[in-house]
């Protein structure tokens, strides 16, 4: 029974109060999830990994915590649970509520075009509009009678992107690279996890350092969260690897170097889709002579730009 709740010495007053409440009082799966969304909602929670509601936090916190899927049938929402059931759920709670800790950590667990990925706070949580650009192969950029032979995904973090990708492009080879080994940790186990050891590879690499021959794509979602967004981030980010977010004063100190050095990684065919987040205003100044292309996505999100490999030659000579 987790009473560690109320015997915890050093308590949040309010929660404990109520969580003492419901540990006698709530009664079936429904009324955890209930109490849950009543309390992630008086508390002014931020929602921006992988959710933006708490009903579906909370739904998630519940299902892990009773070792449910997520997807609950009907029938299970009015089970009784036991007493060390609403303290494990509780528990659980208590990390997202008063820790702010985002749920995919408290899971273990975020979901990227449709397939789940491990994930702890060694990297940042999948959220990336590039997943929609995945599931439409790149069209039109990429051609739709032309599989791409090797895919790069830079920044790699858990290895969804590059993983995502081997799935949608089944005879290609996917490259992850990462300068953090941590990552490449959670990357690997992701590789496993999905079966496909046999043609994507997580490699230790500053940008480019250890990338050999050329890609036909070249995927990156690097850091490149600007000194003032960093400032004044919600705290559930700061649960997060500042390494994978902070990029300088203008968010591009990673991306100026990539922007130089991608076009010796490319095909003549090649694409280069790149996410700079709130950071493209920054990006658009510094490269006027980019012809920059923004999709337009129908899931919500902004600041991925898709580039040739010829417009890239426009940077070949300058400073």
């Amino acid at each position: 029974m987790q009473d560690h709740l109320i015997d915890d010495p050093c308590p949040d007053t309010e929660f404990s109060h109520h969580a003492a409440e419901a540990l006698e009082e709530l009664r079936t799966v429904q009324d955890m999830i209930r109490w849950a969304v009543s309390r992630m909602s008086q508390e002014g929670l931020y929602y921006g990994h992988g959710t933006d509601n708490p009903w579906d936090e909370a739904l998630y916190l519940v299902a892990h915590a009773l070792a449910l899927p997520w997807k609950l049938a009907d029938e299970w929402r009015d089970a009784r649970i036991t007493r060390s059931e609403r303290g494990d759920i509780l528990a659980l709670l208590e990390q997202r509520i008063v820790g702010k800790v985002p749920t995919p950590y408290l899971t273990g667990v975020s979901w990227f075009c449709e397939r789940p990925y491990f994930v702890d706070e060694r990297v940042l949580i999948p959220r990336s509009p590039i997943g929609e650009l995945i599931e439409s192969r790149f069209a039109p950029w990429w051609p739709s009678d032309q599989e791409p032979q090797r895919i790069l995904d830079l920044c790699t973090g858990s290895g969804c992107i590059g993983i995502a990708c081997a799935y949608e492009f089944e005879s290609a080879q996917v490259d992850l690279l990462d300068i953090s080994f941590d990552a490449l940790e959670v990357a690997e186990a992701n590789i496993a996890e999905h079966g496909v050891e046999d043609r994507v590879f997580a490699l230790q690499s500053d940008l480019f350092e250890a990338a050999s021959g050329r890609y036909d794509l070249i995927i990156s979602n690097p850091p490149y969260v600007d000194a003032d967004d960093m400032a004044c981030l919600p705290e559930e980010y700061h649960h997060e690897p500042e390494l994978a977010l902070a990029a300088g004063e203008d968010g591009l100190d990673l991306v100026h170097i990539m922007l130089k050095q991608a076009r010796d990684y490319l095909t003549d065919n090649g694409v280069f889709v790149l996410e700079v987040g709130n950071s493209y205003p920054a990006l658009q100044a510094a490269y006027p002579q980019l012809p920059f292309i923004w999709p337009v996505f129908a899931r919500g999100g902004h600041g991925v730009c898709v580039l040739h490999a010829r417009d890239l030659d426009m940077l070949i000579g300058s400073a």
